[in-house]
């Protein structure tokens, strides 16, 4: 079986083995992504400046982050994309520790951080990312190159939850577990996606979970569940 550092890595749209998603699936969903990602971003575009500024007044370092993350995979190769989101921890965060999962109390978080990532408002850069195809409005949450290795030599069958699935900004996982913080959170994580993954064989059953999966997240957001 191959793993995640056996694959070459492509920067570019890498198609996804998805024979067991129908067609009319795959067109339906990139049709309810583009829709989506458009409606959200028009009504959600008088926020950018006010929360723009606040990351800007609250701390020092770039308003936006890019990290690069693990995307669309099959058997062959996988895709390699950067990720953007609106900066919730100091700059620099990273550098003596290296990628590490942030925690539930982590004092990496900035104050105006720690508001974002509780509404989700801190991810609504990744709409970008949604209209170039390279994430989905609903998937499994895409992990970093420094954190994947690690999880496929400890988690069976850990690389194949992305094969035919493009990563999401929300998704079953997210929704019900959150953010990672250790490898058995990861572990967790992948009964969600690959869950995620057989609902997309069928247009009914597709339906059913992203319109659950949204409501999920609607709650989320409005309580501010998120991490």
């Amino acid at each position: 079986m191959k793993t995640y550092s056996d694959l070459p890595q492509n920067t570019d749209t890498v198609q996804p083995a998805a024979d067991f998603v129908p067609t009319e699936v795959r067109v339906a969903k990139r049709i309810f992504d583009l829709t989506l990602a458009i409606g959200l971003l028009l009504a959600t575009l008088p926020l950018w400046p006010l929360i723009m500024l606040a990351i800007k007044l609250s701390s020092k370092g770039p308003i936006f982050f890019v990290q690069q993350r693990i995307g669309a995979a099959n058997a062959e190769q996988f895709q390699l994309f950067d990720m953007v989101k609106f900066r919730t921890m100091v700059s620099d965060a990273e550098k003596n520790s290296g990628p590490v999962w942030a925690s539930k109390n982590d004092p990496r978080i900035t104050p105006v951080g720690r508001f974002l990532r509780k509404t989700r408002l801190d991810e609504l850069p990744q709409l970008w990312n949604v209209l170039k195809g390279e994430m989905s409005m609903i998937g499994p949450r895409p992990e970093r190159a420094g954190i994947m290795g690690k999880l496929e030599d400890q988690i069976p069958l850990f690389n194949e939850r992305m094969y035919g699935v493009l990563p999401g900004i929300t998704g079953l996982a997210q929704v019900y577990q959150g953010y990672d913080e250790t490898i058995e959170d990861s572990r967790n994580k992948l009964g969600y996606d690959l869950a995620y993954a057989v609902s997309l064989s069928g247009m009914g059953k597709w339906l059913l979970m992203d319109l659950h999966i949204c409501l999920k997240t609607i709650s989320v957001v409005v309580l501010g569940r998120g991490q």
